[in-house]
């Protein structure tokens, strides 16, 4: 468990101005710097370790062991970028044979710098090092990191509309500040900030420590900041702190110098506090952490909220809970549950009791990098479902102590971003934002799908020939949710067969091969689904009409026709899905009855095969490579490609086809292949088609009208010429007209034997 975070990374009690240029007193030799160098990193003195480091790595610039001394160095100094650095140069030279957590601590600076892919590809080597230690926290913290990665990739480029600023002066200095809270005119927080200094012969030395300030605050205008009376104590560090909800009260945590925290409480008055006091030891556990407090009141009963490490905790630090009675009464403490609390460490707590929602933050669930701000609704003090609060409240830095004013409405939040004021590097220090909206006008009607388009593609991932095998049928009763569970309990499955007749390294390689396979493409095709879902309700309440247009494929064991059908009946399952989902919520919008007006249609391109890749066994008898395979697994999907408006503005006309994909099936080569697509112009206006493009010069179309009246029909028909085609062979027209979206595109396949 790393005690450092307890405070969150704002810690370092000591540090020392060089101003001795030299290293006269201690020698100098490279043991002897490496030495100094190791006593620093000991006492938390990551800024001077790192420059002896430096030093001894002049002298010795091939060591693997200085190297990772610089690495650890730059990573607790919060350098993440150096850190990335020297952690490659470390896992280049030994390839964790002999310090395993280099690539584990490259693939973290990774995500910390938002460098995803990279970050993706290094998780998996990850586990690949810990491939023996499946229980290990490396192993699990890489199998939970990938999902993070492919989830901040598919979101990073998806920001809300929240303005992010740093509080001003005299707020915000060079050193850290953090945990904000609202107490009446005042914003009181945590800063480190120094208490004395101390000159010897070669050496200025400066005894920082944690305290807690108060702030007066005018709108946006910070001034008179000033120690919180009462709250320090010598020799201890003072932080976090949280306002009962009767005002009278304030718990703050107290840290000795090796960081063994107890919660306190003082009364609040004439701006500063009275009575300090621990709490006693059914909240401050012997032997245990106890620290950052918050207090609320919830259904009428007052709560504390706290982080701790104590008996019974999932792993690292966890958030934990009890009522309050008559202020001074506390009752058991209970663990807030394993939808918050998870084998990272979970912190700083808060409570919306408008919106009654438990905010915290975590370094374990789907985020951006370092410790991301999540909320869970609150369901009879249940707490599920984390949820990011995505950009730009997140970062890939550590983000942590979120707060709202529950009088003004207004976010406040502590990070150490790229953007904070500080002295030694860019990632040093904490300082707190504020947040809040623009005051903009609606989104307009295209603007509202952006969310929405955002999330795609999403894709979905089906056994070999499921759902329900061994039939030509184009439809199925079952649900994509009933195919997804049952493929998930085949994993084991899929690794036995995938790795049978190996080895050794390579029979493991294949079932982490398969394990990779579920991690990053099956499971998370499920979380995209339910996100693109959740936002396609809101478009739906708004009574807009929308079309969602569907890809299926399938792999090549078949034969073409038949995984034409059986792509038809993957897209089938999912609308099944929706069908059920919520107890019936997409029903009426699935039946165009929904009293708003929004409808919600589907375009079906089942491709079956003609898109697979053609290296893949189509043999039946070879099923570990043409079923149980990776490259096979990964070709047997559906994918929701976009979205659009079904309902025209009366502005534009409408081109509706009966089909937009049709399938020759199998041609010799030489011939030529000729199909009539029929359309109508279904909106109000006259539809002009202003032109067509191929994708393929064997394509050629000829179209019987350019200006379609409203309520007319007409065709394109075209020829594809398979002389220098061969196999599988999907082509297309996009046909651009004054439609609502612009274009519009059909589709033709065929196999030349």
């Amino acid at each position: 468990m790393n005690k450092h975070l307890i405070l969150y990374s704002c810690k370092r009690l000591i540090l020392f101005i060089v101003c001795s240029t030299s290293l006269n007193g201690f020698g100098q030799s490279y043991t002897q710097m490496v030495e100094f160098a190791d006593q620093k990193m000991g006492e938390g003195d990551y800024y001077y370790a790192i420059s002896y480091y430096q030093k001894a790595m002049e002298l010795d610039s091939n060591s693997v062991e200085i190297l990772w001394k610089m690495a650890e160095a730059q990573r607790k100094y919060k350098a993440y970028v150096k850190a990335e650095y020297y952690y490659a140069k470390v896992y280049a030279k030994e390839n964790g044979l002999i310090y395993p957590q280099s690539v584990f601590w490259l693939a973290t600076m990774q995500q910390y710098n938002g460098k995803y892919e990279a970050s993706l590809e290094n998780w998996k080597l990850t586990k690949k090092v810990f491939k023996k230690e499946k229980k290990s926290y490396e192993y699990k913290k890489a199998q939970q990191s990938m999902v993070s990665c492919l989830w901040a990739i598919k979101n990073v480029n998806d920001t809300t509309d929240f303005i992010v600023k740093p509080l001003p002066e005299p707020v915000n200095s060079k050193d850290a500040e953090l945990a904000p809270v609202i107490v009446n005119n005042q914003l009181w927080f945590t800063s480190l900030k120094a208490d004395s200094i101390t000159i010897s012969e070669e050496i200025i030395s400066k005894e920082y420590s944690l305290q807690i300030y108060t702030a007066d605050q005018q709108d946006s205008i910070f001034s008179h900041v000033a120690p919180l009376k009462g709250a320090k104590e010598k020799g201890f560090n003072g932080a976090n702190g949280s306002v009962s909800p009767d005002g009278e009260r304030f718990y703050f945590s107290r840290c000795n110098a090796s960081f063994e925290c107890k919660i306190y409480v003082g009364k609040i008055k004439n701006g500063g506090l009275t009575e300090v006091d621990s709490l006693g030891e059914i909240v401050n556990e012997a032997g245990a952490i106890t620290t950052m407090p918050h207090c609320t009141k919830i259904d009428g009963k007052e709560y504390l909220f706290f982080v701790s490490n104590r008996e019974k905790t999932v792993g690292g630090l966890d958030i934990w809970y009890c009522t309050v009675t008559n202020g001074n009464q506390y009752a058991r403490a209970r663990n807030v549950g394993r939808g918050v609390n998870s084998i990272d460490d979970e912190i700083s707590p808060f409570y919306d009791t408008i919106n009654n929602r438990l905010y915290f933050s975590s370094s374990w669930f789907e985020g951006f990098g370092g410790h991301d701000i999540f909320y869970c609704e609150n369901n009879e003090m249940q707490f599920l479902d984390a949820k990011n609060l995505g950009l730009p409240i997140n970062s890939a830095q550590n983000d942590t102590y979120f707060i709202i004013d529950q009088k003004q409405g207004d976010f406040y939040f502590s990070s150490n971003r790229y953007g904070v004021d500080y002295a030694k590097h860019a990632t040093c220090c904490n300082d707190i934002f504020s947040v809040h909206l623009p005051i903009v006008p609606p989104p307009t009607r295209f603007e509202s799908l952006t969310d929405l388009n955002k999330k795609l593609p999403v894709t979905l991932y089906f056994h070999n020939d499921e759902p329900n095998p061994k039939t030509r049928d184009t439809t199925t009763n079952l649900t994509y949710m009933e195919s997804y569970e049952a493929y998930l309990a085949l994993e084991d499955k899929y690794k036995k067969e995938y790795s049978a007749g190996l080895s050794g390294d390579k029979s493991e390689e294949a079932k982490e091969d398969i394990d990779d396979f579920f991690t990053q493409y099956v499971e998370q095709g499920i979380v995209d689904l339910e996100e693109f879902i959740r936002l396609l309700k809101i478009e739906l309440d708004k009574g807009y009409a929308i079309e969602v247009t569907v890809k299926g494929f399938a792999s090549p064991l078949a034969q073409t026709d038949y995984n034409v059908n059986l792509t038809k009946r993957r897209i089938a399952s999912l609308i099944n899905y929706l069908y059920l989902f919520d107890n019936g919520a997409f029903v009426p919008y699935l039946d165009q009855t929904a009293e708003n007006g929004g409808a919600l249609t589907f375009v079906q391109i089942p491709f079956g095969e003609y898109t697979a890749d053609g290296l893949i066994s189509d043999n039946f008898n070879d099923q570990k490579n043409s079923v149980y395979s990776r490259k096979a697994a990964l070709e047997r999907k559906i994918e929701i490609q976009s979205v659009s408006f079904a309902k025209q503005d009366t502005s534009y006309a409408e081109l509706k086809f009966d089909s937009q994909i049709f399938d020759f099936g199998e041609a010799t080569k030489g011939s030529q292949l000729t199909h009539t697509f029929t359309f109508t112009n279904t909106g109000e206006q006259t539809l002009i088609i202003d032109r067509l493009e191929v994708d393929c010069a064997c394509l050629t179309y000829t179209i019987d009208k350019s200006e379609v009246l409203p309520g007319e029909v007409a065709t394109i028909t075209l020829t594809l010429d398979t002389s220098n085609l061969s196999g599988l062979s999907v082509r297309k027209v996009v046909i651009f007209a004054n439609i609502e979206n612009q274009q519009k595109e059909v589709t033709v396949m065929t196999e030349v034997k």
